[in-house]
């Protein structure tokens, strides 16, 4: 099967390589020359404009963005508009918000063109090990281009699904990413009391390690945390400085708007917040009233 990749960063690239890998045919479309480059390296056919890109497949065209959310989406989707014809698809990959999505669909639909937007999660590892795929959009559509996520998938039956209409596969990665940062979060804490209790002298990669094989928390996460604390223990020369990319955002502010408590992932995500806050004004002003009321004193810098 034929599908035009356009973004070709790590990710995407990886994604090509994979398809590849799996009999179909890739072309490619970075505006990043060095990323074209390096594209090609790799076995993908590429090409240096969207006009290109779209005479090199065969209709109905299907165009895969890898590209980041945001405005840049919508740019894409505009400048390919005049360059498709009924039938193609268009299909988005990176991590968008699913109101977005669910826009994009109704106005591509109104052009007569396709929309699938899909949930992928599997990051530098995909390449090997598969790539998690939540598809929303029209089923049908879905299951003509069925081959091109088997191939993605860790398997050809597993990893990858059709989840519901436009937006939910994008939904769903939502709520994935945020069940993904109060695991973080949960790994992190844990290790930090065990780091604390000097006294018992723990080796922390030691306990991950001993944690991944029959525990009730081994996880993929526990795997990379016990990489992380083997190749550097006291994780020297990382900035205490968490960032997010907005699905936790989305996944909290969804919970709130339908009633839904969930408490871990919110807390995870002000533990991000609480992270980039070099200031610490909060924090100093706790200290300034703890004093003005208890006489505590406070620690000057």
């Amino acid at each position: 099967m034929d599908l035009g990749m356009i973004g070709l960063g790590r990710m995407g690239a990886n994604m090509g390589e994979r398809l590849l890998r799996g009999g179909h045919r890739v072309a490619g479309y970075d505006p990043g020359e060095a990323a074209r480059a390096a594209a090609a390296a790799r076995g993908i056919e590429t090409v240096e404009s969207l006009a290109a890109l779209v005479d090199a497949l065969p209709a109905p065209r299907a165009l895969w963005l890898m590209v980041p959310a945001g405005p840049i989406v919508d740019d894409t989707i505009a400048a390919l508009r005049p360059l498709l014809a009924a039938g193609d698809t268009v299909i988005d990959g990176g991590n968008s918000f699913y109101r977005d999505s669910q826009r994009r669909a109704e106005q591509l639909a109104a052009a007569g063109l396709g929309w699938l937007d899909v949930g992928t999660s599997g990051g530098i590892w995909g390449l090997e090990e598969g790539y998690s795929l939540t598809v929303g959009g029209d089923a049908a559509l879905a299951g003509r281009l069925a081959p091109l996520f088997a191939s993605l998938a860790p398997a050809p039956d597993r990893g990858w699904g059709h989840v519901g209409p436009a937006g939910a596969g994008h939904f769903a990665k939502m709520v994935h990413n945020g069940i993904e940062y109060g695991l973080m979060q949960a790994y992190a804490e844990g290790f930090a009391i065990l780091q604390r209790k000097e006294a018992l002298g723990f080796d922390l990669a030691q306990v991950a390690e001993i944690w991944r094989e029959g525990s009730v928390v081994r996880s993929w996460l526990l795997d990379l945390c016990a990489g992380s604390l083997r190749d550097n223990p006291g994780l020297e020369g990382i900035a205490p400085y968490v960032a997010d990319s907005g699905e936790g955002r989305w996944t909290v502010a969804e919970a709130i708007d339908l009633d839904v408590a969930a408490p871990v992932i919110t807390q995870a995500l002000i533990e991000r917040l609480r992270s980039r806050d070099d200031a610490a004004f909060a924090d100093r002003l706790l200290a300034a009233l703890r004093d003005a009321f208890g006489g505590h004193g406070v620690r000057h810098d």
